[in-house]
């Protein structure tokens, strides 16, 4: 760990130097991931008969983390692709997975819908059997990386078996493909979520991922715990970012009449204080999530659960005090706050909410099932 630890730090002000230009333009962040690429990271979720590092979801989760420090855009588009990466590593073809080990192919999932929203586990989208081909029909309502991802990992509802999804490999280049336009949002602006519709897209049967109706079970196998970690550590990245930048502002600026700096005022120091506590309690919580997950421990779900709603509550409600404590200087981008408190704001809207999170914890400590 402490190798990859050192290899990730090395990128950071790399991806940090482009940072505030993908904000300011929505540019997608290439140099991000060109250097993850250099550095042999594109691969790492990889499995190492392939060619790929055989990193562990914890290793996963870690570098996002960091690379959320930095640029909130960068993270989630690197969370996306090893999350697709992920369900490759298991499920796809030997030649797919020596291509994201060598850095050829940018993986993304194409779960969401207009129909099933943040249902992600329930795709109205369709699957028909034509001959060798699979025609597929869908309105997906954001796929992070469209325009640059090398295919996606997609769902539908099953060809004829039971249950509620299969899966998909969907080149980006697929006939009948329409990708929306360039995202436009309040943050993560270069992270290039669009809606793509499919209409007639026809793809090798052989591009079916797991056997026909098991999608569901992938969903919750594979992604679930993986996006849900790795969407905490964007959020605990960014958590971390805009506190240090709060923190060396009111500890620098200074009231030039009173001779004083912000950091004398005890208000401050109490926002600043219970923001640290609350950002280090959400941060100890996911690291617990990690271990829970890496040691196949009974309680891993419900801690995988409640690492993300944490994080992307505690995100949101530290980078606004970060806000409110920097006053009217938080509003300019050079203090380094705004960016942070924009980007945080995504987490609790992605699927699961943090309101279907909420339900779903109570759920199972009711012992009630989740669905």
């Amino acid at each position: 760990m402490s190798t990859l630890s050192s290899t990730v730090e090395d990128l950071l002000d790399g991806i940090a130097a482009h940072a505030s230009h993908v904000d300011a333009t929505g540019a997608f962040p290439t140099h991000t991931l060109d250097a993850l690429r250099e550095a042999g990271l594109l691969g790492l979720v990889t499995p190492t008969e392939h060619g790929g590092q055989g990193g562990t979801l914890s290793d996963a989760a870690r570098v996002v983390e960091a690379i959320g420090r930095v640029c909130g855009s960068s993270a989630m588009v690197t969370c996306m692709h090893y999350a697709g990466a992920l369900v490759l590593a298991k499920l796809g073809p030997a030649e797919i997975n020596r291509d994201i080990a060598e850095g050829r192919h940018i993986s993304t999932l194409a779960f969401s819908e207009a129909g099933s929203r943040s249902h992600f586990w329930a795709p109205l989208s369709t699957a028909t059997v034509d001959g060798e081909q699979v025609v597929l029909d869908a309105r997906k309502s954001w796929v992070t990386s469209a325009h640059h991802a090398t295919a996606y990992v997609w769902s539908s509802q099953p060809l004829g078996a039971e249950g509620a999804s299969t899966l998909w490999l969907v080149p980006r280049e697929s006939a009948g493909l329409q990708l929306g336009e360039r995202f436009e949002g309040l943050g993560l602006r270069g992270n290039d979520s669009v809606p793509v519709k499919a209409e007639g897209v026809r793809v090798p049967a052989a591009h079916q991922l797991g056997e026909d109706g098991a999608g569901f079970d992938h969903m919750m196998g594979i992604v679930l715990p993986a996006f849900q970690l790795m969407n905490a550590a964007a959020s605990i990245g960014a958590t971390r970012a805009a506190l240090k930048a709060a923190t060396e502002h009111v500890a620098g600026v200074r009231f030039g009449h009173l001779d004083s700096r912000l950091c004398e005022l005890p208000t401050i120091r109490a926002y600043l204080a219970k923001a640290q506590i609350q950002a280090d309690s959400t941060a100890a919580l996911w690291e617990d999530a990690l271990q829970a997950v890496d040691s196949g421990r009974a309680d891993a779900m419900l801690r995988v659960l409640q690492a993300k709603a944490a994080a992307s509550e505690t995100s949101q409600e530290v980078t606004a005090t970060c806000m409110r404590i920097c006053g009217g200087a938080a509003f300019r981008k050079e203090v380094g706050v705004e960016r942070n408190f924009r980007d945080a704001q995504a987490a609790g809207v992605m699927a699961p909410t943090s309101d279907v999170l909420y339900d779903f914890i109570g759920k199972a400590l009711c012992g009630m099932p989740l669905f």
